[in-house]
């Protein structure tokens, strides 16, 4: 259930969009800010902990094999968290920050936005190796790529691509969450430095789930109907 549940989303958010075709945005945002703290908690108190955790038992038993030789030894776990922050920025730079639902329509009709999608893909794609470990994750995920599919749908429809070229590309972003579990739960490489990767997606989750969230507020505007969409993301998540 865990390896399948993104791929519903994304199917499930695109057949909303076609047949709904929400002209109203204000509902997608509020599920958005929704998913953005949904995602967030389930980082911070499930995924995050148990990186630490991981790597601490690590050092730990380094430790004891050197007869305690360092009293303090460093955790490069947070170097990774960091780095997946960063990598997210240049994604970004590619994505025109379609993974928090930031598309916009720059008057290229007909044409095939690869850039954005291989970036998205990708994302999509290392998004889905932690799940093998944390099968929780998938919960976060699939309620992330809903609205995200929603908007993307409705980007490439009115990009006025055939309707084959937007199956194909919805079909390709759905299974890429998949695509990262089933890889990480088989490739030896990947297992060996599962922590290490986890943490990298963590960084990721970090930048796109604050993103959204703070650009739920508009203009720093008090907002009762999104901010109760973010307290309901948090009290939803922590009962996973």
């Amino acid at each position: 259930m865990y390896i399948i549940l993104p791929f519903l989303s994304v199917l499930i958010g695109f057949l909303i969009a076609l047949a709904v075709n929400p002209k109203n945005k204000k509902n997608l945002k509020l599920l958005l800010a929704f998913s953005g703290s949904f995602l967030l908690t389930l980082t911070v108190c499930h995924l995050l902990p148990d990186v630490y955790e991981a790597t601490a038992m690590v050092h730990l038993d380094h430790d004891h094999a050197h007869d305690h030789e360092h009293e303090h030894s460093h955790n490069p776990i947070g170097l990774f968290i960091m780095l997946g922050i960063v990598l997210q920025i240049v994604l970004e730079f590619f994505s025109k920050g379609a993974e928090h639902g930031h598309v916009h329509d720059h008057g290229h009709e007909n044409t095939v936005p690869y850039s954005l999608f291989i970036s998205l893909c990708l994302h999509a794609l290392m998004e889905g190796m932690p799940v093998s470990t944390h099968h929780e994750m998938a919960w976060g995920i699939a309620i992330h790529h809903l609205p995200i599919a929603v908007i993307l749908t409705l980007f490439f429809m009115h990009s006025k691509l055939s309707k084959t070229t937007v199956v194909g590309f919805m079909t390709l972003f759905a299974v890429m969450t998949p695509l990262g579990t089933l890889l990480s739960e088989n490739i030896p490489v990947l297992q060996e430095y599962q922590t290490q990767i986890s943490a990298v997606v963590i960084g990721i989750l970090f930048h796109i789930s604050a993103t959204i969230i703070f650009e739920s507020n508009e203009g720093h505007k008090f907002n009762l109907a999104k901010l109760s969409a973010i307290i309901a993301g948090i009290l939803f998540a922590s009962f996973m």
